[in-house]
């Protein structure tokens, strides 16, 4: 009866969303206590929902379901298909705040906003110095390493 009521008396204390059902509140509970109920068999990978494994067991499997109908690309998940039909299409459905900027996907603005920010939560393993960009974490990597990629 709640699916035509819409009524949702299970709420979350710590973020307020609200479910119909007590076991979806339970479950969503494990976002939050960052509970991992669900190991891989083939790796170490454990997860908090448990439609996770079945989809990340496609990147042992290499089975691409999604198809583009665009392009000859195909995709293990259906999220990765949306982001890349965004190619064909150019939305940018994220917008900065701050700038006129828009991205296609999330992760893009959100490290765009280190621009604004100037938060640089990628630190180096091997000494004290810090990045917004994990291109120049591997770029700063070399320093130690001694590697020298362009040169001829």
């Amino acid at each position: 009866m709640r699916t035509h009521t819409g009524e949702k008396p299970y709420q979350c204390r710590q973020c307020d969303k609200a479910f119909s059902q007590n076991s979806n509140l339970i479950k969503h509970m494990r976002i939050h206590t960052r509970e991992k109920t669900c190991q891989c068999n083939l790796g170490d990978k454990a997860f908090s929902m448990n439609c996770y494994p079945l989809k990340h067991m496609r990147t042992h499997t290499g089975e691409k379901t999604y198809q583009c109908r665009q392009c000859d690309k195909a995709f293990s998940l259906k999220t990765y298909l949306i982001n890349h039909q965004r190619t064909h299409t150019r939305h940018r459905p994220y917008q900065c705040c701050q700038s006129d900027q828009a991205f296609s996907q999330n992760n893009s603005l959100i490290k765009h906003m280190r621009t604004h920010t100037g938060e640089k939560p990628l630190q180096c393993s091997l000494c004290v110095k810090t990045f917004s960009k994990n291109s120049d974490l591997i770029t700063h990597l070399r320093t130690h390493t001694g590697e020298k990629p362009y040169q001829q």
